[in-house]
């Protein structure tokens, strides 16, 4: 740790990630260094993941996309991967998780369009830097996520988990992935999800976003929340829901009633998948959404 309270994960923790070989890139935002992995050419797929998970989680949704001619970006939010970690929950917010991808999205894209692709919490940070870019969208592609709009009603499991994870210095985070995927994860790539946390004070970022979701209509990042839905649904760009059927956090339904709100048709189920679908299906959905991509240039 420096001396400005920022955390940065040595490394050698990044050592033989399986099937997960590619060379991080950087750039800064908000004198933080900002990861993100650049690979292939052609048409960019931006790729955002969510909490408690990083970059290491599109491994598997990458090599189809290359394969049809993709440039796959995947940045780590700030407090994840190997993107730097303020080790105090309250400098984590909703505005500087969005410059910070904002910071990637310039780095690779300054002048063309690219096809967003959103997971968990990627979904509200990555729907309002498109919102906020529009003429940058070339389509978005949107799974188990959603958009903080302070008027949905938490269940009181989710209020629990919120309390546990802000409440537990020490998360464990290969636990809570390993605890949402349906298929068997193996300890390599269970030691993959914990490698960038080796310490308690490296885990703010993971511990601030549960508490993050604002609960009233009248809350800044709901307002913003709220600007982005209306955006979405407005817009006509090519869009794709893709939902888990076994999610434990965010149930199947809720699939349709994003899309619907979106006017993106219908959700398509992803079948034997938890919440990190692309863990127990990431080739599928990489070949989904290649497919998607191409139908929609067509």
């Amino acid at each position: 740790m420096n001396s400005s309270g920022v955390f940065r994960t040595p490394d050698d923790r990044f050592a033989a990630l399986p099937d997960f070989a590619y060379e991080p890139k950087y750039v800064e935002s908000d004198g933080l260094r900002v990861g993100y992995i650049d690979e292939g050419t052609g048409p960019i797929v931006f790729l955002l993941h969510g909490m408690p998970s990083w970059s290491f989680l599109w491994r598997h949704v990458i090599p189809p996309l290359l394969e049809a001619g993709y440039r796959c970006v995947a940045p780590d939010l700030i407090g994840f991967g190997r993107s730097d970690k303020p080790t105090r929950v309250e400098d984590y917010t909703y505005p500087r998780h969005v410059a910070a991808v904002v910071a990637v999205l310039d780095a690779v894209a300054p002048d063309e369009a690219v096809h967003f692709v959103m997971h968990d919490w990627g979904g509200p940070i990555g729907s309002l830097v498109a919102t906020n870019n529009q003429d940058r969208i070339a389509s978005t592609t949107m799974m188990d996520t959603g958009f903080n709009t302070g008027d949905f009603k938490m269940s009181e499991n989710w209020r629990a988990f919120r309390d546990f994870v802000a409440n537990t210095e020490d998360l464990p985070i290969g636990f809570l992935v390993k605890g949402a995927v349906a298929r068997e994860m193996t300890d390599d790539v269970f030691a993959a999800y914990e490698a960038p946390f080796p310490t308690t004070e490296s885990k703010a970022g993971a511990r601030a976003f549960p508490p993050m979701i604002p609960t009233s209509e009248d809350h800044p990042d709901a307002i913003e929340g709220r600007r982005a839905l209306e955006a979405f649904a407005a817009g006509t760009w090519p869009k794709l829901v893709l939902w888990a059927d076994k999610d434990p956090v965010l149930p199947r339904k809720l699939g349709d009633v994003l899309a619907t709100r979106i006017n993106a048709g219908s959700a398509i189920t992803i079948e034997n998948a938890g919440h990190f679908l692309q863990e127990d299906a990431g080739t599928e959905i990489g070949e989904r959404i290649a497919n998607f991509l191409t139908i929609s240039a067509s």
